[in-house]
């Protein structure tokens, strides 16, 4: 290998490495941007609205709250719990059999109701609440007020908040792509004025330039992704911490974000890189 293709290979490497780890960022911002929607809805989806019946109460009566629930929009599912599965849940969690001293079991029967995701809002529970509480044979309807209450006061400023920081992010990775492939082209800019002197078109002169920088673009992409994986993997099983469900979906997301940055960022980024070199005179080049 000759010394201006060693050079020209380094160049080549060190720019596409330098790609990848701002691609490696991207992807990073994707993993953690599915993980936090994943993760709200996992805690919206855990939210339960708890129907506690009357002694009283008749099998007619679950009878007919399983009518109603079975078509209702807002159940995503529900669970009967008997008095004596109550009772059996009591001891186990607290290790006491309250029968032994009070001689019967103070434990009612209830219907725990998981609502679903679109549902998980302040005043949506307050009506889903008032609408089961109405039934005579219903003594009490409970959800976690204090956790939805925090969530909805605060969601949509922690939404702008990741938003915003997505934003620089971004930013900073474009930036930082341009700069990598500017200075790549920067080496060429002299073989740029030769073929515009000889008659060249523009897109003749950018078009191996512009085909070169996304092929290295691709390599990056893929070389972000086999580190992001590395990423993923050392955080859950190294620190415990599950940064995002392994779905395939989410894999499509990440890996169709990230290849598309690669290649979307270094298409643009050579074609001002070359541009910019197209329009400067011959006196210039030489101090830039």
């Amino acid at each position: 290998m000759s010394k201006r293709k060693h050079r020209f290979f380094n160049t080549y490497l060190t720019a596409t490495i330098s790609v990848a780890l701002v691609l490696l960022l991207v992807g990073l911002e994707c993993v953690i941007a599915l993980g936090a929607t994943s993760l709200l809805e996992r805690i919206k989806e855990s939210t339960v609205v708890t129907m506690v019946l009357s002694d009283d109460t008749t099998s007619a009566d679950s009878s007919r709250v399983v009518r109603i629930l079975n078509v209702a929009p807002f159940c995503r599912s529900y669970e009967y719990i008997s008095k004596e599965k109550a009772l059996k849940e009591h001891i186990e969690n607290l290790g006491e059999d309250p029968t032994e001293f009070l001689g019967y079991n103070p434990l009612r029967a209830a219907f725990e109701v998981r609502i679903a995701s679109d549902y998980v809002q302040q005043d949506s529970l307050e009506r889903i609440a008032a609408k089961l509480g109405k039934y005579e044979f219903v003594e009490n309807v409970s959800y976690p007020r204090a956790v939805v209450g925090f969530f909805s006061r605060n969601i949509g400023t922690l939404t702008w908040v990741l938003s915003g920081v997505a934003v620089i992010l971004l930013i900073i990775s474009i930036v930082l792509v341009v700069n990598t492939i500017r200075l790549t082209v920067y080496s060429r800019r002299f073989s740029i004025h030769t073929m515009k002197l000889v008659g060249a078109t523009p897109w003749i002169i950018k078009g191996p330039i512009v085909r070169k920088s996304m092929r290295m673009g691709l390599w990056a992409s893929l070389l972000a992704l086999a580190l992001l994986a590395a990423v993923v993997y050392y955080c859950h099983y190294s620190l415990g911490l599950w940064l995002l469900p392994l779905t395939w979906q989410n894999v499509a997301i990440v890996s169709a974000v990230v290849i598309l940055s690669g290649l979307l960022f270094t298409f643009f980024a050579s074609v001002f890189a070359v541009n910019k070199y197209i329009r400067m005179k011959t006196d210039d080049l030489y101090f830039v």
